[in-house]
């Protein structure tokens, strides 16, 4: 966590005093959905598709990014068949933005009740438990999408 940046985490801007450092804006929970999505397309991971030496994604929305990866499998012929998230950190507490969440990541083009986001603490242990950093971890089941495979 570093002062100067606003912390995201599903779209949605939380209330706190600072932000996670990195080249988008650092919302590790659309990174970690985007990762469980591509990876289960079997498409590689984040890094290939959005690298980070690309002067692009400089700052960029991963709100954005994460629809753009929607719109990518959907053209693979999958759907979000089921979408379950974890988020861990101690600090801003995340349950009173959990439905704010899930329908900013339900305007990615994944159905608001395919999505469960779930927060949890590191219970004071390690650099999450020192409030030093959040981890977001993501599981996803795709569908073949019969009305859209070539």
């Amino acid at each position: 966590m570093v002062q100067g940046r606003r912390l995201i985490l599903g779209g949605v801007e939380l209330a706190f005093d600072r932000g996670l450092a990195g080249h988008s804006d650092a919302d590790v929970l659309c990174h970690s959905i985007i990762d469980a999505i591509i990876g289960a397309a079997g498409l590689g991971d984040i890094g290939q598709m959005f690298p980070d030496t690309d002067a692009t994604y400089k700052d960029a929305c991963s709100l954005d990014m994460l629809g753009l990866v929607v719109d990518k499998v959907r053209q693979e012929g999958f759907v979000v068949a089921w979408l379950d998230c974890i988020v861990i950190m101690e600090r801003p507490k995340l349950a009173p933005y959990i439905g704010q969440i899930k329908n900013s990541l339900a305007s990615t083009g994944i159905a608001c009740n395919l999505i469960n986001v779930k927060a949890k603490t590191n219970e004071g242990m390690g650099f999450i438990g020192r409030g030093e950093g959040v981890a977001s971890l993501a599981t996803c089941t795709l569908k073949r999408n019969k009305f859209n495979v070539e």
